[in-house]
């Protein structure tokens, strides 16, 4: 992991660090980070960011199962209004030293979901948190209550309904 590879939230584990009961750690964004990863995904704004994950270790590697919740400013695609809105993301993810990987995957791809690769000894739970955030964004975001309901006028005057309705209104 260089400099360059991470984004604006960064929490690095050590994986030799995690005991074999497992362990909890809780990644909160700083109002800086906030602001960054904001602009970086195009948002007004987000308010609180944060993840509650448990690590354990397997055979395999590192198993991280949590919750990443954010609470976001966004611009609805109806209005064009900001309006705020909450993100909880459900995170399941292995992580697996490069040399431990599978060289391919099994035959059925639905099946196989590869791990994500421990770098230099560690795994990276700000960078995991800011990418649920990503995957549970609305890619067409509604303000609630807004319903997009629009009617082009010239299609009622090219309707064959229109002219019935002429002949029925006497025109």
């Amino acid at each position: 992991m260089t400099p360059e590879t991470v984004g604006p939230l960064s929490r690095l584990v050590d994986v030799m660090r995690i005991p074999p009961r497992g362990q909890d750690v809780h990644v909160e964004a700083t109002a800086e980070e906030c602001a960054a990863l904001a602009r970086d995904f195009g948002l007004p704004g987000i308010q609180a960011l944060s993840g509650d994950y448990h690590l354990k270790t397997s055979a395999k590697g590192i198993n991280v199962t949590g919750t990443v919740r954010a609470s976001i400013t966004q611009i609805c695609v109806t209005t064009l209004e900001p309006f705020d809105s909450a993100v909880e993301e459900e995170v399941e993810v292995d992580f697996a030293e490069s040399s431990g990987m599978p060289a391919e995957p099994p035959t059925d791809i639905n099946e196989y979901e590869p791990p994500d690769e421990i770098v230099n000894g560690q795994i990276d739970l700000g960078a995991l948190t800011a990418e649920f955030l990503a995957l549970g964004l609305d890619p067409y975001p509604r303000k609630p209550g807004v319903d997009f309901d629009y009617r082009d006028p010239s299609d009622e005057k090219d309707s064959p309904f229109a002219a019935l309705n002429k002949l029925r209104e006497g025109k």
